[in-house]
Protein backbone atom coordinates (compact mmCIF):
# COMPACT_ATOMS: atom_id res chain seq x y z
CA UNK A 1 0.00 0.00 0.00
CA UNK A 2 1.42 3.37 -0.94
CA UNK A 3 2.08 6.09 1.60
CA UNK A 4 -0.62 8.33 0.16
CA UNK A 5 -3.17 5.50 0.38
CA UNK A 6 -2.19 4.79 3.98
CA UNK A 7 -2.45 8.48 4.88
CA UNK A 8 -5.93 8.58 3.37
CA UNK A 9 -7.03 5.56 5.41
CA UNK A 10 -5.68 6.96 8.66
CA UNK A 11 -7.31 10.33 8.04
CA UNK A 12 -10.65 8.86 7.04
CA UNK A 13 -10.86 6.10 9.69
CA UNK A 14 -11.50 7.14 13.28
CA UNK A 15 -8.50 6.02 15.29
CA UNK A 16 -10.66 5.33 18.32
CA UNK A 17 -12.59 2.77 16.28
CA UNK A 18 -9.32 1.16 15.25
CA UNK A 19 -8.13 0.67 18.81
CA UNK A 20 -11.55 -0.36 20.11
CA UNK A 21 -11.85 -2.96 17.35
CA UNK A 22 -8.38 -4.27 18.20
CA UNK A 23 -9.22 -4.74 21.87
CA UNK A 24 -12.64 -6.23 21.07
CA UNK A 25 -10.94 -8.79 18.82
CA UNK A 26 -8.48 -9.67 21.57
CA UNK A 27 -11.31 -10.08 24.07
CA UNK A 28 -13.37 -12.26 21.74
CA UNK A 29 -10.31 -14.42 21.09
CA UNK A 30 -9.32 -14.64 24.75
CA UNK A 31 -12.81 -15.43 26.12
CA UNK A 32 -13.27 -18.99 24.80
CA UNK A 33 -9.78 -19.90 25.99
CA UNK A 34 -10.77 -18.69 29.45
CA UNK A 35 -13.88 -20.86 29.34
CA UNK A 36 -11.72 -23.85 28.43
CA UNK A 37 -9.15 -23.11 31.15
CA UNK A 38 -11.97 -22.77 33.73
CA UNK A 39 -13.56 -26.03 32.61
CA UNK A 40 -16.75 -24.38 31.32
CA UNK A 41 -16.13 -26.12 28.02
CA UNK A 42 -14.27 -29.36 27.41
CA UNK A 43 -10.53 -29.08 26.85
CA UNK A 44 -9.55 -29.47 23.21
CA UNK A 45 -5.86 -29.11 22.34
CA UNK A 46 -6.52 -28.36 18.68
CA UNK A 47 -9.04 -25.59 19.38
CA UNK A 48 -7.00 -24.10 22.20
CA UNK A 49 -3.88 -24.03 20.05
CA UNK A 50 -5.79 -22.45 17.16
CA UNK A 51 -7.17 -19.77 19.47
CA UNK A 52 -3.72 -19.02 20.88
CA UNK A 53 -2.36 -18.62 17.35
CA UNK A 54 -5.23 -16.26 16.52
CA UNK A 55 -4.54 -14.26 19.68
CA UNK A 56 -0.84 -14.06 18.92
CA UNK A 57 -1.45 -12.86 15.37
CA UNK A 58 -3.99 -10.28 16.51
CA UNK A 59 -1.73 -9.08 19.34
CA UNK A 60 1.04 -8.18 16.90
CA UNK A 61 -1.13 -5.65 15.03
CA UNK A 62 0.30 -2.13 15.36
CA UNK A 63 -2.52 -0.64 17.43
CA UNK A 64 -0.25 2.15 18.68
CA UNK A 65 -1.42 4.45 15.88
CA UNK A 66 -4.87 4.31 17.49
CA UNK A 67 -3.47 6.27 20.43
CA UNK A 68 -2.41 9.32 18.43
CA UNK A 69 -2.50 12.75 20.04
CA UNK A 70 -6.02 14.15 20.37
CA UNK A 71 -7.74 10.73 20.32
CA UNK A 72 -8.26 10.59 24.08
CA UNK A 73 -11.64 12.36 24.03
CA UNK A 74 -14.90 10.80 22.93
CA UNK A 75 -16.67 7.55 23.69
CA UNK A 76 -13.77 5.58 25.08
CA UNK A 77 -12.69 3.50 28.04
CA UNK A 78 -9.08 4.52 27.55
CA UNK A 79 -8.04 6.57 30.56
CA UNK A 80 -6.32 9.88 29.74
CA UNK A 81 -3.18 8.83 31.62
CA UNK A 82 -2.26 6.58 28.67
CA UNK A 83 -1.15 9.66 26.75
CA UNK A 84 0.95 11.01 29.63
CA UNK A 85 2.49 7.58 30.32
CA UNK A 86 2.94 6.30 26.77
CA UNK A 87 6.28 4.62 27.55
CA UNK A 88 4.72 2.56 30.35
CA UNK A 89 1.68 1.78 28.21
CA UNK A 90 3.97 0.64 25.39
CA UNK A 91 5.94 -1.54 27.80
CA UNK A 92 2.73 -3.18 29.01
CA UNK A 93 1.59 -3.72 25.41
CA UNK A 94 4.96 -5.28 24.60
CA UNK A 95 4.64 -7.55 27.66
CA UNK A 96 1.22 -8.67 26.44
CA UNK A 97 2.54 -9.36 22.94
CA UNK A 98 5.40 -11.44 24.35
CA UNK A 99 2.97 -13.37 26.59
CA UNK A 100 0.65 -14.03 23.63
CA UNK A 101 3.58 -15.39 21.61
CA UNK A 102 4.67 -17.56 24.54
CA UNK A 103 1.10 -18.82 24.97
CA UNK A 104 0.95 -19.91 21.31
CA UNK A 105 4.33 -21.62 21.66
CA UNK A 106 3.29 -23.36 24.88
CA UNK A 107 -0.05 -24.52 23.47
CA UNK A 108 1.65 -25.93 20.36
CA UNK A 109 3.71 -28.20 22.64
CA UNK A 110 0.46 -29.91 23.70
CA UNK A 111 0.72 -29.81 27.50
CA UNK A 112 -2.67 -28.65 28.85
CA UNK A 113 -1.31 -27.82 32.32
CA UNK A 114 1.49 -25.69 30.90
CA UNK A 115 -1.02 -24.04 28.55
CA UNK A 116 -3.30 -23.20 31.46
CA UNK A 117 -0.41 -21.67 33.39
CA UNK A 118 0.72 -19.60 30.42
CA UNK A 119 -2.85 -18.51 29.77
CA UNK A 120 -2.99 -17.15 33.32
CA UNK A 121 0.33 -15.37 32.78
CA UNK A 122 -0.97 -13.80 29.57
CA UNK A 123 -4.13 -12.74 31.39
CA UNK A 124 -1.95 -11.09 34.01
CA UNK A 125 -0.44 -8.85 31.35
CA UNK A 126 -3.93 -7.82 30.29
CA UNK A 127 -4.86 -7.04 33.89
CA UNK A 128 -1.71 -4.97 34.43
CA UNK A 129 -2.76 -2.66 31.63
CA UNK A 130 -6.47 -2.67 32.47
CA UNK A 131 -5.82 -1.74 36.10
CA UNK A 132 -3.85 1.32 35.08
CA UNK A 133 -5.32 2.39 31.75
CA UNK A 134 -8.86 1.08 31.22
CA UNK A 135 -11.97 2.61 32.73
CA UNK A 136 -14.85 0.30 33.58
CA UNK A 137 -17.23 2.89 32.17
CA UNK A 138 -17.10 4.94 29.03
CA UNK A 139 -15.52 8.32 29.63
CA UNK A 140 -16.72 11.70 28.40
Amino acid sequence: MSGSSLAHIEQSEPLQSLRQSYFALLGMTFAPMGDMVKGKIEWNDVLFTTWTEDLNHAAQFAVERGFATDTEKGTTRAKPNIWSNMEDFQRKLDDFRAAAAKLAETAAAGDPDASRQQFMAAGGTCKACHDEYKSQDYLY
